[in-house]
C-alpha cells in the first residue's frame, strides 16, 4: 500500500475508534448492569440490529474464505447467503417471538429454562469450544492472512494488531459494538463493492471490452461451470490445495442446498447461535424483527461482494493472469489468495478503502465473537458454579477478562491453521459437528411440551461422536448431507425417549406461548414477500 491507502485506513481507524469512545461515554451512566454490558438493553435502534448482524456475520471467512470457495466452485457457494435471507424471516417470525415472551438472554438460559442445569452446562462447554477453537481462532487466522498479503505486515504483526483493535471495541459492551457496527457495515459495503467493480472491469479489459455488464458477460461466458446454483455430482472438480481435485459436490451436495442439511446450517446459526441472536435479544420484539428483516435484505447483497470477486480471479488465473500469487510455494492452487490478491490490484486509495472494509468485517466479526463467548462464559458458567452472588460490577470485569482471555487463545492456535484450503468450508464443516443437536434441541424444545431433559441431554452427548463417525466411516456422504442424517437420528432418538417416559405428558418446563405473538405487521409481510421473491428468481435463472 501507499501513503494516501494508509491515509484512507488512517481516516477510518479513527473514526471507529472516535464513534465507539462517543457511544461509551454517551451511554455510560452510573453502573453499568450486566444486561447493559452484554446486550445493550433496550438500546439498539432496528437498524443498529440489523447492521451488527451482518456486521458481526460478515468476515475474512466471507472475504477470503468465500471469495476462495467461489474461485473454487462458483456462484453456488452463495446458498449461504441466499438461504440465510429467508432463514432469518423464519427466525423473526418464530424463534424471536419465543425467546423475548421467556425473557431468554442466553442460549445455555434457555435450555436451563426449557430443559434443566446440566443440559445447559453441558452446552454452554460446547459452545465455549466451538467459538474458541474454531470461530474466534479462524477469522483471526483468515484476517491476518488477508492483511499479510494485501500490506506485506508479517502475519504476527496483523495478528496481534486486529485482536487488539478488537478487544478495545468489545471492551466497551454491546453497544458500542452494535453502534460501531452500523459504520463498519458502510464501510465494508462500499469497499466490497468497490473491489467487485474494479475485479469485474478488470475482466472487460482482459477480453478487449469495458464495462461492467460486459464483464460480468464475459464471466458468464467463460465460466459457465462457475454459474450453478444446483451442483450435481462430477459436475465440477476443483482444487482441493495439495495439488489434485476434488467434487464441489461433497460441499453442495445438489438439491440438499434447498431442502436439506442447509436448513440445519442457518436455521442453527441465525436462531439458535448466542454470537447472532444477543443483537435482537435486548430489544422489543418490533425493533427487533425490523432489525432482522433488513439483515435479511443486506444478506442478499453479499454474494455480489463477497463471491463474484472470486470468480473474477478464476477466469483472470484461467488467462493466465496470478499463475505465481495464486499457486503456493509447493506449487498447489490456493483458492483463498483469489481476494487478497484482486485487492493488490487496486488503485492507491481504493486499496486503502477495500483494506479499510476488509479490516472493518474482521473486526467487528472479532468483537462480536469475543462478546458472545464473555456473556455466555459469565453469566452461564461464572455466576452459575464460581460467584452465585456476584455483583453487577463483578459480572461486568469478569465479563471483560473474558474478552481478553478468549482472544489470547485465538492468538496462540490461530497460526496453527494455515495448512487450511478453503476456511470458509472448515469452519462450516466443523460446526457442523454440534449444529444438528444444538438445532434438534432448540426445535423439539420450542414446539413440542413433551421433549424431555433427558433426551435432550443424550442429543447434546451424541452430536458429536455421531457426526464424528459418519464423517471417518462414511467419508463419502457429503457434509451437510451428513448434518441432515444425524439431525434425523437425534430427533427420532429424542421424540422415543420422551414418549418412552410416562411423565413426560405432565411435563410443565413448556415455554410461555402465546399465538399473537408470531403475527407479523403488514409491512414485515411485504417485506418477507419481496426477500422470497428475489431469492427464487436467482435460484430459477442461476439453476
Amino acid at each position: 500500500m501507499k501513503s494516501l491507502d494508509y491515509v484512507v485506513f488512517l481516516i477510518y481507524f479513527i473514526t471507529v475508534a472516535s464513534y465507539g469512545i462517543y457511544i461509551y461515554r454517551k451511554k455510560r451512566e452510573g453502573e453499568v448492569s450486566s444486561k447493559d454490558y452484554f446486550l445493550a438493553e433496550g438500546s439498539l435502534t432496528w437498524w443498529a440490529i440489523g447492521a451488527s448482524l451482518i456486521a458481526s456475520n460478515i468476515s475474512a471467512e466471507q472475504f477470503i474464505g468465500m471469495s476462495g470457495s467461489g474461485f473454487a466452485m462458483g456462484l453456488a457457494i452463495s446458498s449461504y447467503e441466499w438461504m440465510a435471507a429467508v432463514t432469518l424471516v423464519i427466525v423473526a417470525v418464530f424463534f424471536i417471538p419465543i425467546y423475548l415472551k421467556n425473557n431468554i438472554y442466553t442460549m445455555p438460559q434457555f435450555l436451563s429454562q426449557r430443559y434443566n442445569a446440566t443440559v445447559s452446562t453441558i452446552m454452554a462447554v460446547f459452545w465455549l469450544l466451538v467459538y474458541v477453537l474454531v470461530n474466534l481462532t479462524s477469522i483471526l487466522y483468515l484476517g491476518a492472512l488477508a492483511i499479510e498479503t494485501i500490506s506485506g505486515i508479517s502475519f504476527t504483526y496483523c495478528l496481534y494488531g486486529l485482536a487488539i483493535f478488537s478487544i478495545v471495541i468489545a471492551l466497551g459492551g454491546m453497544k458500542v459494538i452494535g453502534y460501531t457496527d452500523v459504520f463498519q457495515v458502510l464501510v465494508l459495503t462500499c469497499g466490497g463493492l468497490v473491489t467487485t467493480y474494479l475485479a469485474v472491469e478488470l475482466v472487460a479489459k482482459q477480453f478487449g471490452g469495458e464495462g461492467i455488464f460486459y464483464g460480468i458477460s464475459m464471466l458468464q461466458q467463460k465460466a459457465m461451470t462457475h454459474f450453478h446454483m444446483i451442483l450435481d455430482e462430477g459436475q465440477l472438480m476443483m482444487p482441493d490445495g495439495m495439488g489434485g481435485k476434488r467434487d464441489a459436490y461433497m460441499d453442495l451436495p445438489s438439491i440438499s442446498v434447498l431442502i436439506g442439511g442447509m436448513w440445519i446450517v442457518n436455521l442453527n446459526y441465525w436462531g439458535c447461535n448466542q454470537y447472532i441472536t444477543q443483537r435482537a435479544l435486548g430489544a422489543d420484539l418490533k425493533t427487533a424483527r425490523s432489525g432482522i428483516l433488513f439483515a435479511a435484505f443486506l444478506k442478499l447483497l453479499m454474494p455480489i461482494i463477497v463471491v463474484l470477486p472470486g470468480i473474477a480471479a478464476y477466469v483472470l488465473f484461467k488467462e493466465g493472469l496470478f499463475q505465481q500469487e495464486m499457486v503456493n510455494q509447493a506449487g498447489h492452487i490456493k483458492p483463498d489468495h483469489a481476494y487478497p490478491v484482486l485487492l493488490n490490484l487496486l488503485p492507491n486509495g481504493l486499496k486503502g478503502l477495500a483494506f479499510a472494509a476488509l479490516t472493518a468485517a474482521i473486526v467487528a466479526s472479532l468483537a462480536g465473537k469475543a462478546n458472545s463467548i464473555s456473556t455466555i462464559f459469565t453469566l452461564d458458567i461464572y455466576k452459575k458454579f464460581f460467584n452465585p452472588n456476584a455483583t453487577e460490577k463483578n459480572l461486568v470485569s469478569v465479563g471483560k477478562i473474558t474478552v481478553v482471555a478468549a482472544s489470547l487463545i485465538a492468538i496462540v492456535v490461530a497460526p496453527s491453521l494455515r495448512s487450511l484450503d478453503q476456511g470458509f468450508q472448515y469452519i462450516q464443516e466443523y460446526t457442523g459437528f454440534i449444529s444438528p443437536g444444538v438445532f434438534a434441541i432448540f426445535l423439539l424444545g420450542f414446539f413440542w411440551k413433551r421433549t424431555t431433559s433427558l433426551a435432550a441431554m443424550v442429543a447434546a452427548v451424541l452430536t458429536i461422536p455421531l457426526s464424528t463417525f459418519l464423517k471417518f466411516q462414511f467419508a463419502e456422504i457429503p457434509f451437510l448431507n451428513r448434518m441432515g442424517i444425524v439431525f434425523l437420528v437425534l430427533v427420532a432418538l429424542m421424540i422415543i425417549l420422551s414418549l418412552l417416559d410416562p411423565k413426560s405428558k405432565f411435563n410443565h418446563k413448556g415455554l410461555a406461548i402465546d399465538a399473537a405473538m408470531f403475527r407479523p405487521t403488514m409491512s414485515f409481510v411485504l417485506g418477507t414477500i419481496a426477500i422470497c421473491g428475489i431469492v427464487s428468481a436467482l435460484y430459477i435463472s442461476f439453476w
